[in-house]
């Protein structure tokens, strides 16, 4: 069985590795997050962005008929792995997963010749608003859409939506009397919208609609199709960002416990630490075969529910293990701002809330298990 990528993967992921290395190494992260907090209205590395769009990474599943590379989610994946190694601060998931991916494939070419060259030179971002599908239905925002006279119409709230404010279109999930339908919305009035920090500091917004005009994402019929499709995709590009994530915490462990002495002698010759970080290791491994499976499958459009939600389940869980144990060997000094190893257990745990939790995923597996009993795990019951 052959697990190596392509050529043009790797040089994806080689030309992401090399950009984000260049770009958002430590020093910069301790200076941006200073122009975060003095400037307030910072939100993403807009220099970073622009070279991945001039390097024509941006473009990556964008159609080559409208200047992008015509590639899809296998690829996208190389370039967020990267993203969770260097913690970059640019929205890679919500504008290209979220919102490039989709238009990609469901978008009319109306829309995606409005949206997707603009998307692929970095001049406009994309989103999507569906949140509350990884939340309990008992907290869960409402928003409607209704047909007026022909035009479609939103009302209600949507909560934590990435970069909102900075997008020109939200891709919104709204509850119709024919089910779940994904619409196309951008900024206007009718619309208001809340910020809120993140806990990697990625910024969120909670939208709010008032008769808002929408513009229909496929057909109303195609909706919980488009919803699902948008919900597996970004599960598995979260699966990614915490591979990378996790592998660049592991490095950076093994690093500093080879050098940090206790007792005139490293930290890393002690067996309990050698130990700890063989666990991360088979953790990352564990993950990385899930995560592989479910991008597999999800990229030739094979069936994958199931293999989405333990990709996931065993990003958060192994993830949790891994990125929570580097902090432990690191000490206090994990801990500290100045120092670098504290951003990727936050981005972990950002990256672990997006799309829904392992406890989430696994009452997600048992409901797919109680719908299809196909190997009859539940077969005594009635």
């Amino acid at each position: 069985m052959d697990f190596s990528f392509t050529e043009e993967q790797t040089q994806i992921r080689d030309l992401s590795r090399q950009i984000m290395a260049d770009n958002c190494g430590d020093d910069f992260q301790m200076a941006y997050r200073k122009s975060q907090i003095k400037d307030g209205t910072v939100r993403y590395s807009r220099p970073t962005w622009k070279l991945l769009a001039e390097s024509g990474l941006l473009g990556t599943a964008i159609p080559e008929a409208l200047g992008g590379s015509g590639f899809g989610l296998i690829e996208l994946c190389q370039m967020l792995e990267e993203q969770g190694r260097h913690v970059a601060p640019v929205p890679l998931l919500p504008a290209l997963v979220y919102g490039g991916l989709t238009l990609a494939k469901f978008g009319s070419k109306a829309q995606q010749e409005k949206f997707l060259p603009k998307l692929a030179s970095g001049e406009v971002l994309l989103t999507a608003a569906v949140a509350e599908e990884s939340m309990s239905k008992a907290i869960r925002a409402e928003c409607t859409a209704k047909e007026v006279s022909g035009k479609w119409q939103l009302n209600g709230l949507r909560v934590a939506v990435p970069y909102a404010a900075e997008s020109a279109a939200i891709l919104v999930c709204a509850q119709t009397a024919k089910g779940k339908v994904i619409f196309v919305v951008e900024p206007q009035q009718g619309m208001s919208y809340e910020f809120t920090n993140s806990g990697n500091h990625e910024p969120l917004y909670s939208v709010s609609f008032k008769d808002a005009q929408a513009e229909l994402l496929g057909t109303v019929e195609q909706g919980e199709t488009i919803l699902n499709f948008i919900l597996n995709n970004g599960a598995v590009a979260c699966a990614a960002t915490m591979v990378g994530i996790a592998e660049e915490s592991t490095r950076r462990t093994a690093a500093f416990t080879s050098e940090r002495k206790q007792f005139e002698t490293t930290i890393a010759s002690f067996q309990n630490t050698t130990m700890k970080m063989a666990d991360c290791y088979i953790d990352i491994e564990a993950l990385r075969s899930s995560y592989y499976e479910a991008m597999w499958k999800l990229a030739e459009g094979k069936p994958c529910d199931a293999d989405v939600k333990v990709a996931k389940y065993w990003a958060s869980m192994a993830g949790h293990r891994v990125t929570h144990t580097c902090q432990h060997l690191h000490g206090g000094i994990g801990a500290d701002v100045e120092y670098p190893l504290h951003r990727y257990y936050l981005w972990f745990k950002q990256m672990d809330l997006t799309m829904g939790g392992g406890t989430k995923q696994l009452a997600d597996l048992g409901v797919l298990i109680a719908k299809d009993n196909s190997i009859n795990l539940l077969k005594n019951l009635a």
